[in-house]
């Protein structure tokens, strides 16, 4: 059974991805390393089979901005040569993904198209839940549907399995015709 995790991008790559024209491309692969700024997906327990979705926070609001399937995790050290030729192309084209000190590659198939305009419904963030060894916890810093604060998103955490699900409803609901998974 695949488990589902969020990771935080800063608006500067949300900004950065927008203006090089990365909105409706399907995410490929996704970069981990051992800081904060980029932290490590292995760190966390992601595993082939996983899915991640990268969110943003914006004004407020929580951001889903699509989801990627992980179908194998590869150091980056070995990236050149452990990757088949058209993966590497796929390694440099998501270079702007590649930021601080990188030490991991996730590689999937093609996922949901990457979108910034997909809002988490105020009801939905309200209830948003993540889990861990200690249990489960909603998420923080959020009031009236309103996300005040991103601090308990900085990092990769794990969702629970309903949360994980209206996610990927969200996603596939507003995915232009022709988009899904």
């Amino acid at each position: 059974m695949s488990t589902s995790y969020t990771t935080l991008w800063t608006n500067d790559l949300c900004r950065e991805l927008e203006r090089s024209g990365y909105a409706g491309r399907r995410l490929t692969m996704l970069f981990g390393g051992p800081h904060q700024s980029l932290p490590s997906f292995q760190r966390a327990g992601v595993q082939p089979g996983d899915h991640i979705y990268p969110v943003r926070a914006h004004h407020a609001r929580l951001h889903v901005l699509g989801v990627l399937e992980v179908a194998r995790i590869v150091p980056y050290e070995n990236a050149g040569s452990a990757l088949p030729d058209d993966d590497y192309v796929k390694l440099l084209d998501w270079r702007p993904l590649k930021t601080g000190c990188v030490t991991e590659v996730l590689i999937g198939p093609p996922g949901a198209p990457l979108r910034f305009d997909t809002v988490v419904p105020g009801s939905l963030l309200e209830r948003l839940t993540y889990t861990s060894r200690r249990g489960e916890r909603l998420l923080k810093h959020v009031e009236d549907g309103r996300l005040i604060r991103s601090t308990s998103l900085q990092g990769i955490y794990r969702l629970a399995a309903d949360s994980a699900e209206e996610l990927d409803r969200l996603i596939r609901h507003d995915a232009p015709s022709g988009g899904s998974r």
